[in-house]
């Protein structure tokens, strides 16, 4: 295949021998490689500012992250082929970890496929697109889903933010078989369903799977409140594994509709729910004198960019002292982020902080990161984004 060259200014290279995938407009010599002269989606050969090849790239003349690596070989581009061979890949590695069939099957970058997610729901599989090569690629994508895991139903879930950074118009698409109202999801031994209109991101967030599994040892006789709950990951697991009480707190009807529904199709009869602003319901709570076991904080990205560094890091303070307060004299805060500008140390100082603030002594107990279907690059510190804080809190210690 021949394609057209996109130049690296002096030095731009370095990130990209060092293991990462993503080129920035900034990066590029546009006076001999004008980025203008590129369609959104086009594969290009990358070289370097002294001509060395580096590999092929998608390029999007439109958005910050201008190029993404296909291949370090320059004459290898994105194929059908090519393309089908990964996502194989992809799934050898989820089969030989999961016995079912409930999995993210692809996780862009990390599977050498940027801009692709793919999750498995047992016979239904839903496909986010969020780059414009991706999308040139779209047909193929389908296909190789099909080929491989001949699924009942496969949905294009094309409406995320990243498509709009990308130019891309968003979607919902029903690509092959019957439509699908409700997912069907089994985690860690517990049955969920997921209303797919409506839902978060695919539907589901199997990244936490792992923690939500640790939780479960905690969880017998134990008084627990979710917040940010969603549909129930957190609560419903901990329920299913003896809680005596749950409270899920989340600020969507539809999600407080589901956690009910969800306890009812596990036989549960202890789950509780608080729908409403997760910062003013743990204010009230506080209010009320309410004292909680554990309490598990799993919000949104608090830090969805870089400029919000400061107001996030501050946001989880507030959200992590208020969590301490609700806990009885020996509890167990289970705090969660997963917002890729926040690091595991810089969570762990923020409930060190919050600790001393409100005259808890507090014992670190474990460290989560997300599930082994979510695999980390380590050149691209942008694909591991999970961490979650196992906290014991004592009243009166020390």
């Amino acid at each position: 295949m021949t394609f057209p060259v996109l130049y690296l200014r002096k030095g731009a290279e370095r990130r990209l021998r060092a293991g990462h995938l993503w080129v920035y407009s900034n990066e590029v010599d546009t006076h001999r490689s004008p980025l203008t002269d590129f369609e959104a989606g086009v594969q290009a050969e990358l070289r370097a500012a002294n001509d060395k090849p580096m590999g092929t790239v998608f390029v999007n003349p439109h958005a910050l992250i201008c190029g993404r690596l296909i291949s370090r070989n320059a004459s290898h581009g994105m194929t059908p082929q090519r393309l089908t061979d990964r996502v194989e890949t992809a799934l050898a590695l989820r089969e030989r970890l999961f016995d079912k069939p409930f999995y993210r099957w692809v996780f862009g970058d990390s599977d050498g496929l940027s801009g692709l997610v793919i999750d498995r729901f047992d016979d239904v599989v839903v496909v986010q697109i969020s780059t414009a090569g991706m999308e040139q690629m779209k047909e193929s994508i389908v296909r190789a889903v099909q080929r491989l895991a001949h699924p009942r139903s496969i949905i294009l879930k094309n409406d995320g933010k990243m498509r709009k950074v990308e130019g891309l118009d968003t979607y919902v698409e029903q690509a092959h078989g019957p439509e699908v109202d409700l997912l069907q999801v089994e985690e860690n031994g517990v049955r969920f369903e997921v209303p797919m209109e409506g839902g978060q991101k695919t539907g589901w967030f199997y990244d936490h799977r792992m923690n939500r599994q640790r939780l479960q040892a905690y969880a017998p006789g134990k008084r627990v409140l979710d917040v940010f709950s969603y549909v129930g990951g957190w609560g419903i697991q901990a329920a299913c594994a003896g809680a005596a009480q749950v409270t899920c707190v989340d600020s969507s009807a539809g999600a407080i509709d589901s956690v009910h529904h969800n306890a009812r199709i596990n036989g549960l009869d202890n789950i509780q729910t608080i729908e409403g602003d997760a910062f003013e319901a743990l204010k009230a709570l506080c209010e009320e004198k309410e004292k909680f076991d554990i309490v598990v904080l799993d919000p949104p990205a608090l830090i969805p960019r870089r400029r919000d560094q400061k107001a996030g890091e501050e946001a989880y303070a507030r959200l992590n002292q208020l969590g301490l307060r609700l806990l009885d004299r020996d509890g167990l805060l289970v705090s969660a982020s997963c917002s890729m500008h926040l690091s595991q140390e810089k969570l762990t100082d923020i409930i060190r902080s919050s600790g001393r603030k409100i005259d808890r002594f507090v014992q670190l107990l474990e460290q989560g990161h997300q599930a082994p279907d979510h695999p980390v690059v380590p050149g691209i510190p942008e694909t591991d984004y999970i961490k979650s804080c196992f906290v014991r809190s004592l009243t009166g210690f020390l």
